[in-house]
C-alpha cells in the first residue's frame, strides 16, 4: 500500500493497519487511549523500532516495527528472523510450544510483504533495527533489561531462542587486553566536571557553530580574507593549554585574552593566503595579487608615510617588472615574491595588528559568555547541584592507573534512538544524528563495560555515546575533510612493536574513538572518563610506567608537554619512560623539539623521513577501509626520555629500535596509504613548489597527532596554504 494511504479516514485506516493476512500499510497508526494504558515495551524494543498500537477491526493490540514494516499479534522477541531477509525462517530459533509452522510469536506478514514489488514499491537501503549485543557478553542486552523480559524469560518451557552473534569487525584497529603498568597516586573523583548531558551537548554544538560563523564574518569584514583552514580549530587546542574555566570545550578564562596562535596564524594571510604552486603561471598571477593587496590595504588603513611609501615603491616596482619580463622562470617569480614579502610584509603586519588582535579579542570575550551559558543551563538539569566543598588532601597510596571518576552523580538521560545502516551505527536525538561504523561502536562497547562503573545495566550507554560523537563532531569542525588529522594514530605495527619491545601499555594524547589501549589520557574527561580516559595529560602525574607521546602538533601544546615531561621525569626515582613522536620541524625549528633534543634526559633520537611513513587517519571511526592509513608529508622524529630505572628497564637498544624502524617500514608498504586524507595530495616533487620556510605549516595540513585538547594543526587548504612559518611574518612587527 502507497503512503498516501495514511491520509485516509480514521476508522478505514485503523482496519487496514490491523496485522491480518488482508491487512497491510505504509506506517504505524496512532495508538487510541485505550493503547496506552497497556504496559510500556521494553527499552530494547523501543530502541529497534517496535511500538504497541490498537486493532480497531480485531480489537485487540498489536506490534508494528517502523522500521521493517512488520506487524506482530504477539509481543515480539529479539533474535527472531527477519521476514524480509530470511522469509522462509531458515535461519530461526526453534518455535516456542512446537509449533513451527508459526514461527517465533506467530508472526503474521503483512500484504505488502507478500506481495514483493509492486508498482508503488521502492527499494530501501539496508536497515537493522535490532540494538546489538555486547561483544563481550553474547546473548545479553546490556543497556536495557526490562522487567518484562525477566518475566517472560521465566515463563518459557523451552530453551530461549539464541540471541544473534554479536558483530566481529573485518579489521581490528585495538588491543583493549593489553593490562597498564603506569602506577600513580590514588585521586578523589573530580567535582569541578559536570556529568555529561545531551540537551546540553546539542547547545554547546549550537554555540559552538555560532562562534565559527563569528570568527569567518569578522575575517571578512575586518580584513576581506577568509579565515585560515582550520584555525579556530588550533585556537581551541591552544586555549585550553592555558584555560582555566569550566567548560570542556569552550575556553572561557585564559591569560593572555589574545591567543597568540590564532593572531599568528589571520596575520600569515595577510594582506593575501599565499599558495603552493606547481606552474609558471600560477606564480605570476599570485606575484601580482599580492603585490596589489598589499598596496590597497596601505593606502586603505592608517599608516606612516614611511610605510606607505616602501610599501608603494616595491608594489609598483614588482608590476612594472611583471609587464616587462614575460620570459621569467617559475622560480624567478617565488624569488621576487620572497623579496616583496620581505620588503612589505613588516609594514603591512604592522597597520594590520590593531584589527586582528580585535578579532582575537572579541572571539574569546563570546567564547566566555557562552560559556557561562552553557554552565547555569547545565546545573539546572542536575538533580542536585554541586556545592562548593573543600579541596580533599592528596592522597599517599599508590595504585594503577584508572579511568576518571565524576563526583557529581549523573541525572537520568532522555533516550537517544539507535539503528544501523549498513556498516553504520546512527544515533539520533531531537534530530541530530551522528554516526559510527559498526567496529568502533563494538569497541566503545567494550571500553564502557570496562571503565563505566555507575550503569551496570547500559541504561545511558547511547546516551553517552552521543554525546561523546557530538563532542568530537563539533570539534572536529563541518568543513569538506576539515580535522582529517586530529585524531590521527600510529599504525597497528608500532603500537605492537612499542608494547612488545618498550613495554608501552599507555598513550599519552588519544580518545576513546582512536585509542590502540584502553588506557589513554584524552581531552574531555566528562565524556571519555565513562570510556577509559585517565583525563588531560597536563593534569596527568604517573609515578611510573611506559608511555606513548604522540601530541596534537600544535607548539604551545607540545611545549608544555615537554615542560611536564621533565617535571615528572625528575620527581620520580621509579622506572619512567616516555617514546614521543613529534614532527620533524626544522626551518624553523620548534621550541618543543629543541629543549626534548636538549634534554637530559634524551636516551635516543630516531628519525623517520617524509614519505616513508604513515599513520592512521583521525577519522577512522567513521572512514573507509581504504582511506584509513596515509603518507606523513614530513620527517617525525621519535625521541625517548627515561630517568635512569626506565632506562634500565626499557632501554633503547639497537635490536629493539631496528624492530621498531621494521614496523614502520612494514606498514608504509600498504597500498592504502598513498594518498592523504587532506584536502589534496602531494608529491615528493613537490616539496620545494612553495617558499621554503612554509614546509611546517602546510605539512601540518596533513600531519596526524594523538589528541588532548584536540589535534588539529592544518593551516591551509589544498593548494592553498600559508607560505611561510606563522611566526616569521609577526615577529617583525
Amino acid at each position: 500500500m502507497s503512503n498516501d494511504s495514511q491520509g485516509s479516514a480514521k476508522g478505514e485506516a485503523a482496519m487496514m493497519l490491523a496485522p491480518s493476512g488482508s491487512a497491510s500499510s505504509g506506517g504505524p497508526p496512532l495508538s487510541p487511549s485505550i493503547a496506552s494504558k497497556a504496559p510500556e515495551l521494553p527499552d530494547e524494543l523501543v530502541q529497534a523500532g517496535w511500538s504497541k498500537c490498537w486493532s480497531r477491526r480485531e480489537n485487540r493490540p498489536y506490534y508494528f516495527n517502523r522500521f521493517t514494516n512488520q506487524s506482530l499479534w504477539e509481543v515480539p522477541v529479539l533474535g527472531q528472523h527477519d521476514v524480509i531477509s530470511d522469509p522462509l525462517g531458515l535461519n530461526a530459533a526453534p518455535a516456542e510450544g512446537g509449533d513451527s509452522n508459526l514461527g517465533n510469536g506467530q508472526r503474521k506478514r503483512r500484504s505488502s510483504e507478500e506481495q514483493g514489488g509492486g508498482p508503488n514499491s521502492f527499494k530501501r537501503a539496508k536497515v537493522e533495527p535490532t540494538t546489538p549485543i555486547s561483544p563481550s557478553t553474547p546473548g545479553v542486552k546490556p543497556w536495557s533489561s526490562a522487567p518484562e523480559d525477566k518475566q517472560a524469560q521465566s515463563v518459557t518451557p523451552t530453551t530461549p531462542s539464541p540471541a544473534p552473534a554479536p558483530y566481529r569487525p573485518a579489521v581490528i584497529y585495538w588491543d583493549l587486553d593489553v593490562q597498564t603498568n603506569a602506577v600513580i597516586r590514588e585521586q578523589a573523583p573530580a567535582s569541578h566536571h559536570l556529568p555529561p548531558h545531551p540537551e546540553i551537548e546539542l547547545q554547546r554544538a549550537q554555540l559552538v557553530t555560532k562562534l565559527r560563523q563569528h570568527y569567518h564574518e569578522l575575517c571578512h569584514q575586518r580584513e576581506g580574507i577568509d579565515p585560515p583552514r582550520e584555525s579556530f580549530n588550533r585556537w581551541l587546542l591552544e586555549r585550553k593549554v592555558i584555560d582555566k574555566g569550566h567548560d570542556p570545550l569552550l575556553p572561557s578564562d585564559c591569560d593572555p585574552v589574545i591567543s597568540p596562535s590564532m593572531f599568528r596564524e589571520v596575520m600569515n594571510d595577510i594582506p593575501i593566503r599565499l599558495s603552493r604552486i606547481k606552474y609558471k603561471e600560477e606564480a605570476r598571477k599570485l606575484l601580482f595579487k599580492y603585490a596589489e593587496a598589499a598596496k590597497k590595504m596601505i593606502d586603505s588603513r592608517n599608516a606612516s608615510p614611511e610605510s606607505r611609501k616602501v610599501v608603494k615603491w616595491n608594489a609598483e616596482d614588482t608590476m612594472n617588472w611583471l609587464r616587462r619580463d614575460h620570459s621569467a622562470s617559475k622560480e624567478d617569480y617565488m624569488d621576487r615574491l620572497e623579496h616583496l614579502r620581505q620588503q612589505c610584509g613588516p609594514h603591512v603586519a604592522a597597520v594590520a595588528k590593531d584589527s586582528v588582535e580585535g578579532i582575537c579579542s572579541k572571539i574569546y570575550q563570546l567564547s566566555a559568555e557562552y560559556s557561562r551559558r552553557l554552565r547555569q543551563t547545565h546545573l539546572s538539569l542536575l538533580q542536585d547541584p554541586p556545592t562548593e566543598a573543600c579541596a580533599s588532601p592528596p592522597q599517599s597510596r599508590l595504585v594503577y592507573c584508572y579511568p576518571v571518576r565524576l563526583a557529581i552523580p549523573s541525572p537520568a538521560l532522555p533516550r537517544v534512538e539507535l539503528h544501523f545502516e549498513n556498516d553504520m551505527a546512527c544515533l539520533r536525538f531531537r534530530g541530530e544524528m551522528v554516526k559510527v561504523n559498526r567496529g568502533h561502536f563494538s569497541k566503545l562497547e567494550l571500553l564502557y563495560r570496562y571503565s563505566c562503573i555507575d550503569d551496570p545495566r547500559f541504561d545511558k550507554f547511547l546516551s553517552r555515546v552521543w554525546c561523546l560523537l557530538k563532542r568530537y563532531q563539533v570539534m572536529f569542525g563541518s568543513g569538506a575533510n576539515e580535522g582529517s588529522g586530529l585524531q590521527g594514530a600510529l599504525p597497528v605495527s608500532v603500537f605492537e612493536t612499542l608494547n612488545r619491545q618498550f613495554g608501552v601499555s599507555f598513550e599519552c594524547f588519544a580518545s576513546p574513538l582512536n585509542c590502540y589501549f584502553k588506557q589513554f589520557c584524552s581531552a574531555f574527561p566528562d565524556t571519555d572518563g565513562f570510556f577509559g580516559s585517565r583525563g588531560p595529560f597536563l593534569s596527568f602525574c604517573p609515578v611510573s610506567g611506559s608511555f606513548e607521546a604522540n601530541p596534537p602538533f600544535c607548539e604551545e601544546l607540545m611545549d608544555a608537554m615537554v615542560t611536564h615531561f621533565e617535571d615528572l621525569l625528575d620527581q620520580s626515582s621509579e622506572p619512567l619512560s616516555f617514546i614521543v613522536f613529534v614532527p620533524e620541524w626544522r626551518d624553523p625549528v620548534t621550541p618543543a623539539l629543541t629543549r626534548m633534543e636538549a634534554s637530559r634526559f634524551l636516551r635516543h633520537q630516531l628519525s623517520i623521513p617524509a614519505y616513508e611513513h604513515e599513520y592512521r587517519s583521525g577519522s577512522q571511526h567513521i572512514c573507509k577501509r581504504d582511506e584509513m592509513y596515509y603518507r606523513a608529508v614530513h620527517g617525525t622524529a621519535v625521541l625517548f626520555l627515561q630517568n635512569d630505572a626506565g632506562f634500565v628497564k626499557w632501554a633503547p637498544t639497537p635490536e629493539r629500535l631496528a624492530e621498531l624502524t621494521a614496523a614502520y617500514r612494514a606498514s608504509s608498504t600498504r597500498t592504502s596509504s598513498l594518498s592523504s586524507p587532506g584536502p589534496a595530495h602531494i608529491s615528493p616533487g613537490d616539496r620545494d613548489s612553495a617558499p621554503k620556510t612554509s614546509d611546517r605549516t602546510q605539512s601540518s595540513v596533513l600531519s596526524p597527532g594523538g589528541h588532548d585538547n584536540n589535534n588539529n594543526n592544518s593551516s591551509g587548504d589544498s593548494g592553498s596554504g600559508s607560505s611561510s612559518s606563522p611566526r616569521d611574518k609577526v615577529s617583525t612587527v
